[in-house]
């Protein structure tokens, strides 16, 4: 596996305000260009190929196409991004945070320390419709008090940790993708004990805009060496995991193969997944964010807080491309 190029992905100044260009988080190939979202705004944005970079921005405000739990202004924290079958599904963290330490104040520091929030748009699922020329249309939800995560509540996995920040250990919701009608979810965390966790969800239309579980959602178990996954995403029956950190750390970063199996639920130990791709990262930056296979086979990923070297002069950033 070889690194190939970079390639520009060009936004507007709205976008380079609110700093979408160095959160991304997410990414998909779609027939005209690429599906991108940053997890800082409630907004998704489509980039075109206009012959030496991806650019012609065209964003999309969540708010427009389904009913927030928190309001249009609310950040999402989309965390992943899946196109199939004719729909586009943005998924949020479903996570809490704690509050950074902004002070050298000892007790202002200790206080924001404690204060863990919890922000109903990080929340959500969600499924668009896409109309000609790829445009998105009115779709449906899961969020408010039919999210994910009250599903959850009796979990004997994953219930001790949906009081946790998503950074601690909680429950962080980081790729989505659809495969064989079935929509897959990894989770950065939480990791037990070095295995990762996958959630594979089967979907309906609950009406009134909203979405639903057809049945109850099954759990796979990764041996990723105590990596959780970061993003994730379709290829051919299988699906590709960009596996890092749990925690506030900067790496190692893998890229791993994992074909889905129809057990329930699934352990897999690490010689049942292919090893594919060592990936670079940053000290302080540049940390794989986001993974999609492009049509001819190669790899692209973006990189949230990217260096310095990333940036271009025309108000883009640069994403990597492999070959497979």
């Amino acid at each position: 596996m070889d690194f190939v190029q970079q390639v520009e992905l060009r936004f507007d100044h709205a976008s380079r305000a609110s700093q979408t260009h160095t959160n991304l988080s997410a990414i998909r190939q779609g027939s005209t260009g690429l599906w991108v979202a940053g997890d800082e705004t409630a907004t998704f944005e489509h980039l075109e190929w206009t012959g030496d970079h991806f650019g012609a921005q065209r964003t999309f405000r969540l708010a427009d196409y389904v009913n927030l739990p928190a309001g249009p202004e609310d950040e999402a924290d989309i965390e992943g991004m899946g196109r199939a079958d004719g729909h586009l599904w943005l998924v949020g963290s479903h996570s809490l945070k704690r509050r950074r330490v902004k002070s050298k104040d000892p007790d202002k520091a200790a206080d924001r320390l404690a204060t863990v929030v919890r922000e109903e748009n990080r929340f959500i699922l969600v499924r668009l419709p896409l109309g000609d020329a790829e445009a998105p249309e009115r779709g449906a939800i899961m969020s408010g008090g039919h999210n994910l995560t009250t599903y959850m509540s009796d979990d004997r996995h994953l219930a001790p940790f949906l009081t946790l920040p998503g950074k601690d250990n909680g429950l962080d919701v980081e790729g989505i993708a659809v495969l064989s009608g079935r929509v897959y979810l990894g989770l950065r965390g939480p990791v037990l004990r070095g295995w990762a966790v996958l959630l594979e969800l089967r979907v309906e239309d609950a009406g009134k805009g909203r979405l639903r579980l057809r049945e109850p959602y099954r759990k796979h178990f990764l041996d990723l060496g105590g990596l959780g996954v970061r993003d994730l995403c379709p290829d051919g029956d299988s699906l590709l995991l960009l596996t890092g950190p749990t925690m506030d750390l900067d790496g190692p970063v893998r890229v791993v193969r994992w074909r889905p199996g129809h057990k329930r639920p699934t352990v897999v130990p690490e010689d049942e997944l292919e090893a594919v791709l060592e990936l670079p990262y940053g000290v302080g930056c540049d940390h794989p964010e986001g993974l999609a296979l492009l049509d001819d086979r190669r790899l692209m990923v973006v990189y949230d807080s990217p260096s310095p070297a990333r940036i271009t002069p025309a108000g883009g950033v640069l994403a990597d491309i492999f070959t497979i």
